[in-house]
């Protein structure tokens, strides 16, 4: 450890120095850098078609909407009838560890010799900690951040339109990570790898296309990594340092690099043990912060019990009536859409990464659990938020104007506030200095999501460069490094590249998904029977 936080302290010292003497100017700089890929990026991943009026809705928006619809239907409304067996799971009801699974039903053309005995079989996290490994990566500054820009964009209708697409993404969820656990490899030191890049290229390879499958796989292999530097790090590392210079009073480049660095070296001693200790950690980190800003939440809802119908009928008439929004109906559901995605992450399949690496003998058992993940994430968590921003903008007169927003920011009282800064004075409003907690409370959502999310790039990262050591540091290097950037440049840059990756990884994940539907269905059906037979009871042995 001392070794590591030598090495880490030498690696940020001169980056500090470079902050000390450029602060004023740092964040344009990156903007500068990182805006035309940015773009370009943007233009190719968002491609729309005309809806009319000069109006136009991504191809990916629709991509995700028809396949979270569509598994939704063909799985038997899992989003409802599998509910109460995810609870059950997660409790540990049913023990999936213990029963032998004939090694002949998992053996895979072009899998490991030495691993097809085990694959299935073993694993290196419980069900409970793959869960809150992925709600790590999910419940975190896209429920905060993410829907406040939502909001601020496309008012109040865009939370019916975030609700909607956390219950039909379930589906896809539950759809990706029993994929994930199926096709998953173990290296012989019991080592999980797992992902969309193993069920893409072994899944469709199964199929008769494994050309498509593994083009598939490296795309998506690079886009992980591209998203594990976005969303993933630069936007949770760039929101914790808005919510603390916030705080302090201070704007300065200099304070978000320091920043980014202390969260760097933080984020380096953990993930430097692995899944292992990322989900060790995210199990006490994840319950003890959603319970925080719930319990923040629901006090604030409680306290302004009378305005929650208003606030709900402004969701429902602002849903399909877009009044004052630019596009109307349309541009807010685009909007409820897209900020649900990036906060969820149903259907992009990185979650599948996380639930790879469960203790378990049944793959659809793990795709069972996975799908309470949209529920908590959007339907709780993103609800929540949303009312107390509404109830916040009614209750003050209207302290900002829905759809006025540059840079992804409103005004208010003369000073342009958005993402986490406008959660925040919502909070405020009712619960002077509650920001403080907030900041604590972003901090940690902020922490716990790069957890997360830079083990799903270094599984991709391997993929492509081999499971070597020097590939694994080398990618670790890299995640820390790019906390510092996202630290010090602006929101609108960090959010507009954030999208572009995790948006680009839906188009080979739902293509994979389709065709692998059968298999998935396959699967849960074995894992129902062994639940009928008794089989996995734990109570009963």
């Amino acid at each position: 450890m001392k070794k590591l936080l030598t090495f880490l302290t030498t690696l940020f010292l001169p980056l500090l120095s470079f902050a000390q003497d450029e602060a004023m100017g740092l964040d344009e700089k990156i903007n500068e850098f990182i805006s035309p890929a940015t773009k370009w990026i943007s233009d190719v991943v968002f491609v729309a078609i005309p809806v009319g009026d000069g109006l136009a809705i991504p191809v990916v928006l629709i991509l995700l909407l028809l396949a979270a619809t569509f598994f939704t239907i063909y799985f038997g409304f899992p989003n409802f009838t599998r509910f109460g067996l995810a609870i059950n799971v997660v409790r540990g009801k049913y023990d999936s560890t213990k029963e032998v699974i004939d090694p002949n039903m998992i053996t895979r053309d072009g899998d490991i010799p030495d691993t097809i005995r085990v694959e299935g079989q073993i694993g290196e996290v419980t069900p409970f900690q793959a869960l809150t490994s992925a709600l790590s990566a999910t419940v975190g500054l896209g429920n905060i951040a993410g829907v406040a820009i939502a909001i601020a964009i496309g008012g109040p209708g865009a939370t019916f339109w975030m609700i909607l697409a956390g219950f039909l993404g379930m589906a896809s969820k539950f759809t990706e990570c029993t994929l994930g656990v199926k096709y998953r490899e173990i290296g012989p030191d019991g080592t999980v790898y797992g992902g969309p890049m193993y069920y893409l290229s072994k899944g469709l390879g199964e199929k008769g296309m494994a050309g498509l499958g593994k083009f598939f796989a490296v795309f998506y292999a690079i886009m992980l990594i591209g998203g594990s530097f976005g969303g993933g790090n630069m936007f949770q590392s760039n929101q914790a340092a808005a919510q603390f210079k916030a705080l302090i009073g201070s704007d300065s480049g200099m304070i978000g690099t320091a920043f980014g660095l202390v969260l760097a070296i933080l984020v380096g001693i953990v993930i430097i043990g692995g899944i292992k200790r990322i989900g060790k950690v995210a199990e006490k980190i994840v319950p003890a912060m959603v319970g925080i800003y719930v319990a923040a939440a629901l006090f604030i809802l409680i306290s302004n019990i009378n305005l929650i119908p208003n606030a709900f009928g402004q969701i429902f008439s602002g849903a399909f009536t877009g009044a004052g929004i630019t596009g109307g109906i349309i541009g807010v559901l685009i909007q409820g859409f897209k900020r649900a995605a990036f906060s969820n992450e149903a259907g992009v399949g990185s979650a599948s990464v996380a639930h790879s690496a469960v203790k378990t003998n049944y793959p659809a058992s793990e795709g069972v659990v996975a799908l309470l993940e949209p529920f908590i994430d959007t339907v709780l968590v993103c609800t929540m938020t949303a009312l107390v921003i509404i109830i916040f903008n009614t209750s003050s007169g209207g302290a900002f104007l829905y759809g006025d927003v540059i840079d992804n920011q409103v005004l208010i009282e003369g000073q342009r506030i958005g993402g986490v800064n406008l959660t925040s004075a919502a909070f405020d409003s009712v619960l002077p200095g509650f920001s403080y907690v907030l900041t604590i409370a972003v901090i940690l959502f902020a922490f716990s999501t790069m957890l997360s999310w830079s083990y799903y790039g270094l599984q991709a990262w391997m993929y492509l460069f081999g499971k070597s050591k020097r590939a694994e540091v080398t990618y670790k290097i890299l995640f820390c490094v790019f906390v510092v950037i996202g630290a010090a440049a602006s929101l609108g840059a960090v959010t507009d590249f954030s999208d572009a990756m995790v948006f680009a990884m839906v188009f080979p994940n739902m293509i994979g998904l389709f065709i692998l539907a059968p298999v998935v269905k396959e699967e849960l059906n074995k894992y129902l029977d062994a639940i009928n037979s008794g089989a996995l009871d734990a109570d009963k042995k």
